[in-house]
């Protein structure tokens, strides 16, 4: 059950907010119960078997987690931490383990490729398990630290799977909302509520009906083709702007959704997006991009490698590390790990050039043009290694990108500005693609030169006032609504991490 289907949108959100009011007003209990149903059964909807995966992480955690408040010994913390590891690494990571050491044992023997062995049937990654994977880790974490004092286990489970989170994100933290379950305003219907909620909530569908799935029309078809066959430099630049775009709007749209599904009921989600494309450098980026896993990687996996507490060096080791696992947590295969690895790079070569700055020439800034330009063409290279199917795809697609694989551009361009008629010479179509059709040179032109004003120009979601959002409500209401009534809606692209 997709956010962006009919049955998610008109039967089961208003189910359960009706039965959570009609609850809330006899027993909050029995209503945060009915909250925590409904967020399993939404769960349950994708595939019913994952259902005992997911409740026995909670009982586990929850339980251990009892046990820590009561004798907090770092043995039993690194025994929660190591089997929610395992449970991670056995559904997300045995496929690609499985297949690099059948590689490795292959060169080492100066095997074929079909000599090796064929792979065992793996398992099917459950949803979300990166999500309340890491959400219980950090549970564990802060009740060893002292900072963790709520035991509820019904608040407990709801945090867990709280179904506008449960997903996709954002990375929750107990302390900032197991402490809003327990609040008695919750219960109480508020149409102010309610409708906030579903502005936010509809203008998050419109970034992804309309909006994402619409680069992703551009971003899809190139990134297929990528690896059997070379394109020039503005196809490899359209495609990748195009992903650039479609992942934001995308993820950004899932979170707005999120927050908006829990606004309804008076749960305020943390923001994970603050307009990251206007960064000036590559650390404002991640203080603005997926901000609740940027908060998780600093606090539970920076600062306990060590953080800046030994030196400049050690800093910058603990940076790269830092990326590079969050980078391996985003997907099994070495392009999310290569993407990773380049941010972690990014980081280092900027906390150096800050520090040698600051030494001779202390305040000393980029002009903001070149600032940004540096930062955003490092985050569009970075973006086209997570989104390739494999490495050779991705190295094809940067070749294209740099000119290296010609340079023309398309007739359809062209054809629309007369001006440029006379480069026309010895110029071809569009390549066909992987599904036999001709990218839309002019369309796709058009809608990225539309989002990248957007993405640097417009105020965030959060930015706009009330009166705003409701101006923008009835336009991105319609468009959206015609895009879910046709069925046109596809998956979230975080889904599948």
């Amino acid at each position: 059950m997709l956010f962006n289907s009919l049955e998610f949108i008109l039967g089961f959100v208003p189910a359960v907010l009706l039965g959570f009011f009609l609850l809330g007003r006899w027993s909050p209990a029995a209503a945060l119960a009915w909250l925590t149903a409904a967020s399993l059964v939404f769960y349950g909807w994708w595939n019913p078997a994952w259902l005992p995966l997911l409740l026995g992480s909670i009982a586990f955690n929850f339980l251990l987690g009892r046990t820590l408040a009561q004798q907090a010994r770092p043995a039993w913390l690194a025994a929660g931490i190591t089997v929610n590891l395992l449970l991670l690494v056995h559904y997300k990571y045995t496929g690609f383990l499985l297949e690099n050491w059948a590689l490795l044992r292959g060169a080492a023997a100066a095997a074929a490729p079909a000599d090796l062995p064929e792979l065992p049937e793996l398992p099917e990654l459950p949803l979300g398990i990166s999500f309340f994977t890491f959400t219980q880790i950090a549970f564990l974490v802060d009740v060893y630290r002292r900072k963790a004092v709520d035991f509820n286990p019904v608040r407990y489970g709801l945090f867990v799977t709280y179904y506008p989170h449960l997903i996709a994100g954002p990375v929750l933290h107990h302390a900032e909302m197991m402490p809003q379950f327990a609040r008695p305003d919750i219960f109480r219907f508020s149409p102010q509520r309610l409708a906030n909620g579903s502005t936010i909530f509809v203008l998050g569908l419109f970034k992804k009906v309309v909006l994402a799935d619409r680069f992703a029309t551009f971003a899809n078809p190139a990134f297929a083709a990528a690896g059997s066959q070379p394109l020039g430099f503005f196809e490899s630049w359209g495609a990748a702007l195009s992903y650039t775009l479609q992942l934001y709007f995308d993820f950004s749209g899932y979170s707005d959704m999120a927050i908006g599904l829990a606004l309804m009921i008076g749960v305020q989600l943390p923001l994970n997006f603050h307009s990251p494309y206007k960064s000036l450098d590559v650390a404002e980026f991640w203080r603005r991009w997926h901000m609740t896993l940027s908060r998780f990687l600093r606090d539970y996996l920076y600062i306990p490698l060590g953080g800046n507490r030994h030196g400049q060096a050690r800093r910058w080791l603990n940076l790269w590390l830092t990326m590079l696992l969050g980078g391996a947590w985003h997907g099994a295969g070495w392009t999310f790990i290569v993407w990773g690895g380049l941010h972690g790079a990014f980081l280092v070569v900027h906390a150096a050039w800050r520090s040698a700055v600051d030494h001779v020439a202390p305040g000393f800034r980029l002009p903001r043009p070149l600032a940004w330009a540096l930062t955003f063409t490092a985050v569009v290279v970075a973006w086209v290694f997570f989104r390739a199917p494999d490495l050779h795809s991705a190295l094809s697609l940067l070749r294209g990108m740099a000119g290296l694989q010609g340079s023309q551009l398309p007739d359809q361009i062209i054809a629309f500005v007369p001006l440029l008629a006379p480069l026309a010479q010895g110029v071809g179509k569009v390549p066909l693609l992987a599904d036999g059709t001709v990218m839309g040179a002019v369309e796709m032109a058009v809608m990225l030169a539309l989002g990248l004003l957007m993405i640097c120009r417009a105020p965030a979601l959060h930015e706009l006032s009330p009166r705003a959002r409701t101006w923008l409500l009835v336009p991105c209401a319609a468009l959206a609504l015609q895009q879910v009534l046709h069925g046109q809606g596809s998956p979230f692209l975080y889904f599948q991490f």
